[in-house]
């Protein structure tokens, strides 16, 4: 598609008059201060070369005076200095002008060691741009709220803590902490329920442009050498389709550096009051294997986390104890400036070797259980991702496949009963492909087109194992379910759940006035569910009923998310905006009382109002505020059914309220201060029947998991130390407020109302940075999460924070 063929596409050719002289030779130049537009004009006479724009906005950025003798690329490194602006090279004799595509990032602080594998043209920049909006939108053209977290806050320490660190940044973010890799995330207040069972995430989690989960938990893949993580609070139905209620968190890996060789290595040792000490290793390697055409980057990490959790009834101390292994790979082709392929994948094991809750009946960090309750998580991800860039249009394709297996087990015991033993095993395999046409304007307008295909299976199966005597007395656990006693499992009814979607969405920005931008987006999916039950226990399911409600679950829908947003930023420096957005999970089968049963999809539709103001990490003032109602229909909640394992029900109709607020301050160059609050206002209005029956707070209720209140503060000072050594301090605390477990009285315990605490200093010297990080700094007790075993609703279970934990680490970059 040549230059011609846009409208938008600004050339500035001018051929010399006097001079034959070509455009690399050193001549004498003369620019007046303007505009880039006119100073393109100007020196394309001066010097004979051809000076192309790809985007007419990028002809009003101011430049400087140029005087005196020099080459075509002096001019332009100096009327493009400090613009975000490059000069690409076509040939001998001819330039384009294109925006620099700055690091995604909160705040611009000086790079750690181990930016020295990334590329030179990617070094900080103040400028904000949202990738995950799929169109690299500068934040003040955004509208929505948006937290981005620059890669260069994530040292070892907080790459080994995996989302958890982001949940340290991230006010409106939450989690249920049943363990690494079995927690379900939430963004804002939308949260269905804290246990698993077979329903879609409410939010979409990526890496880069691979979808990481579906009908699975958390995979809390560990964050090293990741160039940043944006969260985008939801709906986000138009961009990511179904399970994006909440919004998505992206994580943006380093792409492989095809000019310079580099890697670092880094460990630590961490010790963990009243527990077991830990430690974490790690490497990255950067190797270019044909200069600027082909590299290959790797990533190496295994940690291991100290229990801290004592069962008494079996005399077990540090019981909790956690492993992880993993690693990424990715190589990068670019067989021409314009052809981009990344080839990348990505392995993890966590393993856990009991649960890591408590009960205080028993004591502080204790708690007394008839059996170990060991889970593992098993986690692949294969990505091949094609771009294609001509002018101001970018062609993306991305295609992968994720094969995620959870192992979880709990105790089942039963008073008077022999020690038993529930397993849960849940495999997904999810398979996608997007392909989108895109057209990125620097000043966010623009616009998308695309097309995906998503294939996800997720299959639970149970068994039941009872360590008794043959002969002793049977305690049923679940109906129908024998008891073999000896360790002998006995299977229970699981199920299986299919999906199909075809999708088409697009997205257009324009501005019918100067200073007001408006974006119409929508997205039409076909749906094709199946599913059935695996070992059904046959004294409960009769052939027919089984039959009706795979039958009920055979089916196909058609669903159509609109969305629409205002922006104005006529007043300078402040933007304005209102957005609606839609978003929807299909319906599937659940197990309720060891019979499959089906479960409807549910909708979601919000409308926010919001402004910002400066841009963090470039003004000295920066404030965003967010206002939202949202609207949810026939809400899918896991929940437990009578005999207390997992299951999926429509509980009924809900709204919520949020109100959002952040501050950032530069009172210095080398301190930045950040503050943020949320509270949420969650009511399920219309309750399902079953719902109403348990409650004794008749029609309204709130909905689980997410706090009512939450707020950050934190603080950050980059500076050197000397002329050769640089200093790092930064120190956060933040507080969680009250949330209940689930609905009903059973599960309706309360959690949280905790200050979590952190604490980190780093000095570095060359290739060498030693560092110290102390995480709840007060020893607190909080309770995170009210869940202890299914099979023992009434005990006073909690989820204590990790003890008062010190980590030593060292990096060495080469």
């Amino acid at each position: 598609m040549g230059r011609r063929t846009d409208a938008l596409f600004v050339t500035a050719l001018a051929i010399t008059a006097a001079s034959p002289a070509q455009a690399a030779d050193r001549q004498q130049i003369d620019l007046a201060p303007g505009r880039l537009g006119e100073a393109m004009v100007a020196l394309g006479r001066q010097t004979g070369a051809s000076i192309g724009m790809s985007d007419q906005s990028l002809a009003s950025i101011p430049t400087p005076a140029i005087k005196g003798r020099m080459s075509t690329r002096d001019a332009l490194d100096r009327l493009l200095k400090g613009s975000g602006a490059n000069a690409r090279r076509i040939d001998d004799s001819s330039w384009r002008i294109v925006r620099r595509r700055p690091m995604l990032t909160g705040t611009a602080p000086p790079l750690p060691a181990a930016a020295r594998l990334l590329p030179v043209a990617e070094e900080a920049t103040a400028e904000i741009i949202v990738t995950a909006s799929k169109r690299d939108t500068p934040l003040p053209r955004y509208a929505g709220m948006v937290e981005a977290v620059d890669g260069g806050f994530f040292a070892a320490a907080d790459a080994a803590q995996g989302t958890a660190a982001i949940l340290t940044r991230v006010a409106s973010l939450s989690s249920t902490h049943a363990g690494a890799g079995r927690n379900k995330l939430f963004v804002r207040a939308i949260a269905d329920s804290g246990v698993a069972g077979p329903t879609q995430a409410t939010t979409g989690q990526y890496l880069g442009d691979m979808r990481l989960n579906y009908a699975a938990p958390d995979p809390d893949l560990k964050l090293y050498d990741v160039r940043g993580v944006e969260v985008l609070e939801g709906p986000q139905g138009t961009l990511y389709g179904a399970g994006s209620l909440g919004g998505i968190i992206r994580i943006v890996p380093n792409a492989p550096d095809l000019a310079n060789f580099g890697g670092q290595i880094s460990t630590g040792l961490s010790a963990t009051q009243h527990g077991d000490p830990g430690g974490d290793l790690s490497a990255i390697l950067n190797l270019p294997i044909l200069a600027e055409k082909i590299a290959l980057r790797v990533v190496g990490y295994g940690m291991q986390e100290g229990g801290y959790i004592d069962d008494v009834l079996r005399d077990k101390d540090d019981v909790n104890r956690t492993r992880t292994y993993g690693g990424r790979a990715a190589l990068r082709i670019a067989p021409s400036d314009d052809w981009t392929i990344d080839l990348s994948t990505a392995y993890q094991h966590i393993e856990g070797d009991d649960a890591q809750y408590a009960s205080r009946e028993v004591g502080r960090l204790e708690r007394a259980s008839s059996v170990a309750q060991p889970y593992y998580a098993d986690y692949v991800l294969a990505n091949a991702r094609i771009e294609h860039q001509w002018d101001d249009l970018r062609f993306v394709s991305s295609t992968g496949y994720v094969r995620n297996i959870l192992s979880e087990s709990y105790d089942a015991t039963q008073p008077e009963g022999a020690p038993a033993l529930f397993r849960q095993r849940n495999k997904v395999e999810l398979f996608s492909t997007e392909n989108r046409l895109v057209r990125d304007l620097d000043n966010g307008l623009g616009w998308l087109v695309g097309a995906s295909y998503l294939e996800s299976t997720s299959s639970i199966q149970r068994s039941l194992i009872s360590y008794g005597a043959l002969a002793a007395p049977a305690v049923e656990i679940l109906p129908g379910v024998p008891l073999y006693g000896r360790g002998r499992p006995a299977t229970a009814t699981g199920v299986r759940n299919r999906i199909k979607e075809i999708t088409l969405f697009g997205e257009a920005s324009f501005e019918p006035f100067k200073g007001l931008v408006a974006t119409l987006g929508g997205r039409l999916t076909n749906s094709r569910l199946t599913g059935e039950a695996i070992d059904p226990v046959a004294m409960l399911s009769a052939v027919a009923d089984l039959a009706r409600v795979e039958a009920q679950a055979d089916r196909s829908e058609t669903i159509f998310l609109p969305s629409v947003s205002l922006l104005s930023d006529a007043v300078k420096g402040l933007t304005l905006y209102a957005r609606f957005e839609q978003g929807f999970r299909p319906g599937g089968l659940a197990v309720d009382d060891q019979r499959a049963q089906f479960f409807r999809n549910d909708r979601i539709s919000t409308l926010e109002l919001g402004f910002r103001q400066g841009v963090p990490g470039r003004d000295p003032i920066a404030i965003s505020g967010n206002v939202a109602y949202t609207d949810w229909k026939d809400i899918q909640a896991d929940v437990t059914d009578r005999i207390g394992l997992p299951t999926t029900a429509n509980i009924g109709d809900g709204r919520i309220y949020t109100v959002e607020g952040r501050l950032t301050l530069r009172p210095l160059p080398s301190l930045s201060l950040d503050g943020s609050i949320i509270y949420n206002d969650s009511r399920l209005t219309q309750p399902a029947q079953f719902v109403r029956a348990l409650s004794y707070e008749g029609r309204s209720l709130t909905l689980p998991n997410v706090a009512n209140l939450g707020g950050r503060l934190a603080a950050d000072y980059r500076a050197p130390l000397g002329d050769a050594m640089r200093l790092h301090l930064s120190a956060s605390a933040r507080y969680i407020g009250k949330s209940r477990l689930g609905v009903g009285p059973i599960l309706g315990r309360t959690q949280g109302d905790y200050v979590d605490t952190s604490l980190s200093a780093s000095v570095a010297r060359g290739p060498l940075e030693l560092s110290l990080a102390l995480t709840n700094i007060l020893d607190s007790d909080g309770n995170r999460f009210s869940l202890g075993t299914p099979f023992d609703l009434r005990t006073d279970y909690y989820t204590p924070l990790r003890p008062r934990t010190m980590r030593l680490g060292l990096d060495f970059a080469f």
